[in-house]
């Protein structure tokens, strides 16, 4: 498909895809059947703005692979949005529902708009509009959108409503991340950067360590950093940096993250955060700390600035935070680095739990939910870790490999690659 090689996350994926496809001799059908998306959707959406004038935004869905179920991923609402991140961002979805044993497939959204500079107006009728546009794509048995960047439960919210009256009748199961009022599952918003806990609890285990005491940075302070931090704060980890659009923080005593997100709600941003010094994002992520977790968006360790990086373990909160280039020097240097469709799973996890809460109306306490995704984070790390001790393979290409394992087998036995 013209186009898709154009965005640097698409070629680091394929780079990574047929890495991984080497070690374990992956079928050579399947292996050309996973490079490419099955259908990739561009829109033009037109929305009537405050001022009256009409506005066209550019939307996309890429739709990547169904073997394991209807296809399931996010949808941003970010300036830089374009057809190859999102069909990148799509396969990664692929793999990581593979990895983490859901039967679901990838899929992923987004639009071309800085979500900030429209009112609460233009964004509903943006979103009602592109729902309208992709109506007969969706579904609970066809493809379930997810909040992402730029995105919120609102916009879920405004996805379904669109959607059921559409249809003729509600269908919570349509998409996920939805207020818990109309069929949201409880854990969901903090569920990201609690499995991005639960994945440096596992990683910091295998040198014998613990997460209390252990140094953290965190890139992003948003939807997965800040309730990463929060989460690893409540469990004694030092969070000594964090960061967000308006800058950086510095504290080596650690930063008291109530404080911090206390301080947030109140003024947006991190900056100006009393009880921490300023620094810029590069000093953050060269922090010599235990563990980093880069949060917010891609590509922001690459070759020009992973020699600085001092960092331990790194934990991908972020889809496609590092260069494929990136992740092998660290990885020679015996930096252990957790690879996106591992590390940052927690949010596809509880959306499935969504998924299904809402197929059966029968829904779970908060507790049951936290349970339940941490013996599927926690059981997922096992499989990496003991497909690379056993091969003497990055965690990078054995998050894919184990992820392969499983979707030629699916394929195979489908009949899909003939």
């Amino acid at each position: 498909m013209e186009g898709l090689m154009e965005g640097s996350l698409y070629r680091s994926m394929l780079e990574s895809l047929n890495n991984s496809a080497k070690v374990i001799k992956l079928n050579p059908n399947v292996y050309e059947r996973l490079k490419v998306p099955r259908r990739a959707l561009i829109l033009g959406v037109p929305v009537k703005m405050d001022d009256g004038r009409v506005h066209m935004f550019s939307g996309y869905r890429v739709q990547h692979n169904q073997t394991l179920g209807p296809f399931k991923g996010g949808l941003r609402y970010h300036p830089s949005v374009t057809l190859s991140e999102v069909a990148g961002l799509a396969a990664l979805m692929t793999f990581k529902n593979s990895l983490l044993g859901l039967p679901l497939g990838g899929g992923k959204g987004g639009i071309q708009v800085d979500p900030g500079k429209l009112s609460k107006n233009e964004l509903e009728h943006l979103t009602r509009r592109f729902t309208s546009e992709l109506n007969t794509f969706i579904g609970p048995d066809k493809d379930i959108p997810a909040p992402d960047v730029g995105t919120d439960s609102q916009t879920m919210a405004w996805m379904l409503d669109t959607y059921s009256l559409e249809m003729g009748y509600s269908n919570t199961g349509v998409v996920t991340g939805k207020p818990v009022e109309i069929g949201g599952s409880l854990g969901r918003d903090s569920a990201t950067g609690l499995g991005v806990v639960y994945i440096i609890e596992k990683a910091l285990a295998t040198m014998g360590r613990k997460l209390s005491g252990s140094t953290l940075a965190v890139q992003g302070f948003g939807k997965v950093g800040m309730h990463a931090a929060i989460e690893a704060y409540a469990l004694g980890a030092k969070v000594v940096g964090v960061s967000d659009v308006s800058g950086a923080l510095y504290n080596p005593n650690g930063i008291n993250i109530g404080d911090l997100v206390r301080y947030t709600k109140e003024n947006k941003f991190i900056k100006g955060f009393p009880e921490a010094e300023a620094i810029n994002n590069e000093e953050l992520l060269a922090l010599d700390v235990d563990i980093l977790a880069p949060c917010a968006l891609d590509g922001v360790i690459t070759e020009e600035n992973v020699e600085s990086i001092k960092a331990q373990i790194i934990v991908e909160g972020a889809n496609g935070p590092m260069t494929t280039a990136a992740s092998d020097y660290l990885n020679k240097r015996g930096c252990m680095v957790v690879p996106d469709i591992l590390a940052n799973g927690g949010g596809v996890v509880v959306s499935y739990f969504e998924w299904v809460q809402d197929i059966v109306w029968l829904f779970w306490s908060e507790e049951e939910v936290r349970s339940k995704l941490k013996t599927i984070m926690y059981r997922s790390f096992d499989k990496v870790w003991e497909f690379a001790s056993k091969n003497k393979q990055s965690m990078r290409v054995s998050a894919m490999a184990v992820s392969l394992q499983r979707l030629e087998k699916a394929m195979l036995l489908r009949g899909q690659a003939w």
